[in-house]
């Protein structure tokens, strides 16, 4: 597939090489024209799946891919999110509330200042403190 869409990028590039703009860079048009093909490949295969299976068949669903994580997949963001837990449980106590009402109960800065009785920018503040302590407490250090 990859040498397919880069063989048709180079010939749409070549055939459309007047509609490039000099004022963009000629990667990214490069870019963006392999993009586009490999979108249609993918659109092209759904439908011929689709167009595959009989009507009242629902064997159409069976060939759709299954983006839902495996066994593994799901065993290993638990043992991250336990892991990110413990580095979470080792901050000060304004630091680990912070971080909570910011990533695990999706507040927005304001709400979190309300819940605080705090002004905004040292909600900030706090946040950015916290996300760096907890990078080093990560990374080790």
């Amino acid at each position: 597939d990859a040498e397919d869409i880069t063989i048709q990028t180079f010939s749409r590039a070549f055939d459309k090489i007047q509609t490039f703009d000099e004022a963009y860079e000629f990667k990214t048009w490069l870019f963006t024209i392999s993009k586009n093909i490999h979108v249609d490949l993918l659109r092209k295969r759904k439908r011929n799946i689709l167009e595959q299976s009989s009507p009242g068949i629902p064997d159409a669903i069976k060939k759709v891919l299954d983006d839902a994580p495996t066994a593994e997949d799901q065993l290993i963001q638990d043992q991250n999110l336990a892991s990110l837990l413990g580095h979470i449980r080792n901050l000060k106590p304004h630091y680990r509330e912070v971080i909570n009402l910011r990533y695990f109960q999706e507040l927005s800065y304001a709400a979190i200042a309300e819940e605080l009785d705090e002004p905004i920018n040292n909600v900030k503040v706090k946040l950015l403190r916290a996300k760096k302590l907890l990078a080093e407490l990560i990374k080790g250090k």
